[in-house]
């Protein structure tokens, strides 16, 4: 079963075409058969009406067979004048066997047809001392408008292909950067969220019985944080449902609105019901919410020192998000796979065009991963990717203290 895409109009059944055609042959010829009662050639007789509805029944096999039916068409108006039937409609099965084999792609054996036919009939009145040129060459000057009319016919047909092709090709691009840029903040919000809830969790098991107090702490911190990312991964998933992540995507080369797809989320982060007909909004996640990341990093014993340079501003929101991002990313790691216990962001405002972001701890990295390692590795590929569709660029190495360094530099004209 073929499925029409919206608007598209059904496909006529195939045999209305070559009723319609059969008709008017049958009708047109008798016509003009009775106005020119004058003609020296044959009446219309069976095998005229024959002739008449044979070229139609053909068509009824254009589109599996274009260039056969083509050659069949004009085979039997080719014998239709050859037996010098009144003249009519005939050619009109011709002519639609001549467009469809052109439309199928077929243009030389098309051409080559055409020709053959006109040939044909200069050739047979020649014979019968009919011949006037006048009327040949008039003749091929309607035949040459009719070849145009065509070739017309399949450039359009042609160029509509080829938009359709390119903006399927476009929507296949853009629900790509949607779902890179869905993995990305899922990546980010579970990964960050599970990698305090495991520090935590061990630090709990490790005080249940000798500091209980300290545990509750770890334990109400671990009930904090998933409450926190159970509401963000609602706000993803309720942008989704709502459709707001049709037009743009975080952290994907659509402009300064990306980011606003975010922000009717299904459920505030730290709150909300999931599954209601309407949601609460709630703005998307930027360095207001700093704070909140160091707050967060210090629960699970990682101290972390925010310098400032220059004078804030206020960020765009798609480079407010993939700040953000990028620093939740990067104390991600440091919790992960470093042995520090603190780290240093480093935001500079000075730049008039960009935002500098560093972050950096001493190190050392943990000999295997330490209990804080696992990941996808998709970190800093999704630190680059969000940096890349802003226009910017983020750089990570180990230093030569035996730590590790981000850093990014965001366009504030995205």
């Amino acid at each position: 079963m073929r499925y029409r895409r919206r608007g598209e109009r059904p496909p006529r059944p195939p045999f209305v075409l070559p009723v319609v055609i059969g008709f008017i042959q049958v009708v047109g010829t008798n016509a003009v058969a009775r106005h020119h009662t004058s003609w020296s050639g044959r009446p219309l007789d069976t095998f005229a009406y024959v002739l008449l509805l044979a070229g139609p029944a053909l068509l009824l096999f254009r589109r599996q067979l274009p260039v056969p039916v083509f050659a069949g068409t004009a085979a039997i108006a080719g014998a239709y004048l050859l037996l010098r039937y009144p003249y009519g409609p005939i050619v009109l099965s011709v002519l639609v066997g001549y467009v469809t084999a052109v439309m199928a792609g077929r243009r030389r054996a098309a051409w080559i047809i055409l020709g053959t036919l006109y040939a044909a009939h200069v050739v047979a009145n020649s014979i019968t001392h009919a011949l006037s040129w006048p009327l040949e060459l008039g003749l091929l000057a309607w035949l040459l408008v009719v070849v145009a009319a065509a070739e017309l016919m399949r450039t359009r047909v042609e160029q509509r292909r080829q938009w359709r092709l390119a903006r399927e090709e476009r929507e296949a691009r853009v629900a790509d950067e949607q779902r890179l840029a869905i993995a990305r903040e899922l990546h980010d919000v579970l990964a960050h969220s599970i990698s305090l809830i495991n520090v935590q969790a061990g630090v709990a098991l490790e005080l249940i019985d000798d500091d209980p107090e300290q545990a509750r702490t770890a334990l109400r911190t671990i009930k904090d944080t998933s409450k926190q990312a159970l509401g963000e991964v609602r706000q993803v998933l309720g942008s989704l449902r709502t459709g707001t992540m049709s037009g743009a995507a975080p952290g994907t080369a659509t402009g300064t609105g990306s980011a606003a797809g975010w922000t009717a989320g299904s459920a505030v982060p730290g709150g909300g019901t999931a599954g209601g007909p309407a949601a609460p909004r709630s703005p998307a996640p930027d360095l207001d919410r700093l704070d909140e990341l160091v707050r967060q990093a210090a629960a699970a014993g990682l101290t972390v020192t925010v310098r400032r340079e220059g004078t804030k501003r206020r960020l765009p929101p798609g480079v407010g998000l993939a700040a953000f991002r990028i620093v939740q990313e990067g104390l991600t790691n440091v919790l992960r796979h470093s042995s520090a216990r603190t780290a240093e962001v480093a935001l500079d405002y000075r730049p008039a065009d960009r935002l500098l972001l560093t972050l950096e701890d001493p190190g050392p990295a943990s000999a295997a991963g330490g209990p804080r390692a696992g990941g996808s590795g998709s970190g800093l590929i999704g630190m680059r990717e969000r940096a890349s569709a802003l226009g910017g660029s983020v750089e990570a190495a180990p230093t030569t203290s035996g730590g590790f360094r981000v850093h990014a530099e965001l366009p504030l004209h995205a």
